[in-house]
């Protein structure tokens, strides 16, 4: 049995805050009821920042759910799929490679290259981290997180078609105070978090805070006395934030994060062989998983031909090949620095200046197929991502009648992926084939964006206000692509065949380190070399009636985009490695925002209509060596249509109750194409868009007997989603009629997501002045089976099951 090794860094992080000194507190004894209830009042005005500037949630016109830090914390939300979890219309989707599929409305892109734009931007502090892998752990100490949902293109640029996602840390604060909390729960987990804030100098002020978990393997091999899934990962952020004089404000943000977890391994449900004819045998006796969420398969070791004796044909003479370690393994590290200054210019103009650097690093192996057999294995997974970012933007002051934002943008990102890809179970690896083994791939990226802004709000009237903005954006995307294999990999030798036969020119013979990909003239040894340059312009309109002063009524007009990327894939054919341009989403939307009962019930909702024009997806290309392969592709258009509500309720002190529920009806207009399985001129028409299920919401029930005092305390949270498709048309695929297919009996959709209802829970007892408090914690508690994606793996289909029930005790303490 394989055990985590607890990370003596995360524990010393962890040790070194407990032992901050504990100062008294400022007053001691009962608060005044009256005064604690007016600066509760207070606290549940929600600030945002969706229009970069501080706003009462209930005045932006736009839809906005935003998550205080202490509900974050309560609810033990520490990743993206716990916020995509209770963020109805939002799904979280993970991909084999470890990045994040979000996708917001409908709207998103199921790719697991590293070096690609999410639809869903992600920010620290509006700090752009400009790819999904960047926020693996960003939730810790926050002062809320903020979703804003449509496209975001104005304010926050391009790929924001779906929306975009703002985590606010928490500021440093005006008097020294600290806390620290550790968990201990099921799988041996341990989980630690703390911080310390306060002033250096009258001017000068910081806040320094840290995580981290560790947890045992959670999953077993249905084949092996073998366990997986063990997790490892330490993070910390400091915040100075530095006011020299009146009017001057300087932050400086470093956080980062070392994630030495091992890779979830996935369920396989179905093998569909592509080349049936070299079949025989091959997929026997594969055993499939159960609904059981812990049950996977992974390959361990192998013995890997490359290392064997070749003979003339390709074949490896038997008993001459390494066993070679194969198990799924990790080791992934990020930074950023970001550095935030805001001049004021006399008494109405802000100029505020953002720059940020943020740095991804990974090496990690990775088994796609859920067996213990190797159809497609990544021996190899490492990447690098480097960004730079600066935004420049002056503004007006937000009291006057016209309220403005000029700005601009540059980013400059660099890009590096290499993955090899290893098949020695599957039908590629035949004498037809020369018993090819091993693919890797290159890809460098060389990105320059720059944009520049402009927004303006204008008070028409007491109760009127007009809204419009745009932004011009321009995209270079350089890309070097080169994939190469092994020695004893045998594909250089297949493709100075393919180029003998096929080639329209002489060329040079390749070696296993040479580019074997054929070019356009149908000969191996040259790196795929492009270079995809992209301008649109992004803008939104709207206007925002204040009814009274607890109702407000919105109605905007948006256009957003996309730019377009270049896929990380081995392929035959330069037509394999051809980008997706650039997608466009545009949105109409209404809704309101408002407050009854005396304020006690704060209800929103909204009603919208998407125009999605060029969807980026992963789909498949009939590669004429390989087979049916991943490619990436644009769906012409596509219309997503639907309407949300929430509901806050307050009815005393005690009690909070909020409730929401996401409708959703997407279509696909027009695509046809190569479906997952391989069939071409497949019409896609009138299918939904994948990760979109119609239905999802959530309920939350939070209850202290005694909210200004010592109290026990409760809550609850119940999570659903309806049905939904991991593939394009996967209710009309016939996945089983493949020659030679095997799908998991009482399986009838295997690309299909099952809809599924989680239940959370808490229960705990908080001390005076929150100094100390005890928690029993649950999620999932009815140990509810379900998964959130299903990965196609060349010839396998595997899903991604979700968590099985954990549970814990959580103590916190906290000074002042």
């Amino acid at each position: 049995m394989k055990k985590a090794i607890v990370s003596n860094y995360a524990l010393a992080s962890i040790l070194a805050m407990v032992s901050a000194p504990a100062f008294a507190q400022a007053q001691e004894g009962q608060a005044d009821p009256s005064a604690a209830s007016n600066e509760q009042a207070q606290s549940n005005m929600i600030v945002v920042t969706a229009n970069k500037r501080q706003e009462n949630i209930n005045r932006v016109g736009l839809t906005v759910t935003a998550i205080s830090g202490d509900a974050l914390e309560n609810r033990q939300i520490t990743s993206l799929e716990d916020i995509a979890s209770v963020i109805p219309g939002l799904a979280f989707a993970p991909s084999y490679g470890g990045t994040p599929i979000l996708t917001l409305r409908g709207v998103g892109f199921n790719e697991n290259s590293l070096g690609v734009y999410p639809a869903v931007s992600l920010y620290m502090d509006q700090a752009p981290l400009n790819f999904p892998v960047m926020t693996s752990h960003s939730a810790y100490d926050l002062e809320r997180i903020e979703v804003l949902k449509g496209p975001q293109g104005t304010l926050f640029g391009q790929n924001s078609t779906g929306g975009a996602i703002n985590y606010i840390a928490a500021r440093p604060t005006d008097t020294l105070e600290g806390g620290v909390d550790v968990s201990y729960g099921r799988f041996n987990q341990v989980e630690g978090n703390a911080y310390i804030s306060g002033p250096l100098s009258d001017t000068l002020g910081f806040r320094i805070a840290t995580t981290g978990r560790q947890r045992d393997d959670w999953q077993y091999s249905l084949t092996r006395d073998d366990t997986n899934g063990h997790e490892s990962y330490v993070a910390g952020r400091v915040i100075l934030a530095w006011e020299p004089t009146s009017g001057i404000n300087i932050d400086l943000n470093v956080n980062g994060w070392i994630d030495k977890s091992q890779p979830q391994a996935l369920q396989l449900i179905g093998v569909r062989p592509q080349a049936p004819q070299f079949a025989a045998g091959l997929y026997d006796n594969i055993v499939f998983a159960p609904d059981k969420a812990r049950a996977a398969d992974w390959t361990a070791q192998i013995l890997d031909p490359s290392t064997g004796v070749v003979n003339p044909d390709g074949s490896v003479q038997p008993g001459t090949s390494k066993l070679v370690n194969f198990d799924p393994r990790g080791n992934r590290r990020f930074i950023q620095t970001a550095l935030r200054a805001d001049f004021e210019v006399g008494s109405d103009l802000t100029v505020t200046s953002l720059t940020s650097y943020n740095y991804y690093k990974q090496r990690q192996a990775l088994d796609p197929n859920g067996s213990d057999r190797s159809p497609l294995n990544i021996q190899a997974d490492d990447g690098r991502l480097r960004s730079f970012n600066q935004e420049l933007r002056i503004s007006n002051s937000p009291d006057n009648a016209f309220q403005w934002v000029l700005g601009g943008n540059l980013e400059k990102s660099k890009t590096k992926q290499y993955q090899l890809i290893r098949q020695f179970d599957s039908t590629a690896y035949n004498p037809a084939n020369l018993y090819i083994n091993a693919s890797g791939v290159t890809v460098d990226q060389d990105i320059t964006n720059y944009a520049v802004f402009g927004n303006a709000e204008l008070e028409l009237t007491d109760q009127l206000t007009a809204k419009i903005g745009a932004r011009y954006t321009k995209s270079d995307n350089d890309v070097v692509t080169c994939s190469t294999t092994l020695p004893g990999g045998n594909v250089d030798t297949l493709f100075n065949v393919l180029g003998e036969v096929f080639g329209t020119v002489p060329f040079t013979p390749i070696g296993p380190d040479d580019c074997y990909t054929l070019n356009e003239n149908f000969v191996p040894g040259e790196p795929f070399v492009r270079s995809l340059t992209e301008d649109n312009i992004a803008w939104r309109a709207g206007l925002d009636y204040q009814a009274s002063d607890t109702t407000l009524l919105y109605l905007n007009v948006s256009r957003g985009y996309k730019a377009g990327s270049f896929p990380a894939l081995a392929a035959a054919l330069f037509a394999g490695l051809e980008p997706v341009t650039q997608e466009s989403v545009t949105a109409y939307e209404a809704g309101f925002k408002t407050q009854v009962l005396d304020n006690m019930v704060n209800l929103t909702g909204a009603a919208f209509y998407y125009d999605y024009k060029d969807k980026q997806v992963r789909g498949k290309l009939a590669d004429p060596v390989f087979g049916n392969l991943d490619a990436l592709i644009n769906v012409p258009k596509s219309t997503v249509w639907g309407a949300e509500f929430e509901a806050t309720a307050r009815p005393n002190d005690n009690l909070t109750i909020n409730a929401a529920v996401t409708y959703l009806n997407s279509e696909i207009k027009e695509y046809t194409g190569v479906n997952i399985v391989g069939e071409a001129n497949f019409d896609s028409s009138g299918d939904p868009i994948p990760f979109a299920p119609k239905w999802s919401g959530i309920v939350n029930v939070d209850y202290e007997l005694d909210p200004y005092g010592a109290t026990p305390f409760f809550g609850f949270s119940v999570a659903a989603r309806s049905s939904s498709e991991a593939a394009l048309s996967a209710r009309r695929i016939d996945y089983a009629g493949g020659a030679q297919a095997q799908v998991r009996p009482g399986i009838n959709c295997v690309y299909c997501i099952d809809g599924y209802v989680t239940v959370d829970a808490r229960i705990g007892y908080r001390a005076e002045n929150d100094q100390w408090e005890v928690m029993l914690w649950g999620k999932n508690i009815f140990n509810e089976y379900y998964y959130t994606n299903v990965v196609s793996s060349y010839e396998a289909a595997a899903r991604a099951a979700a968590m099985p029930a954990t549970y814990g005790i959580k103590f916190s303490t906290k000074f002042n």
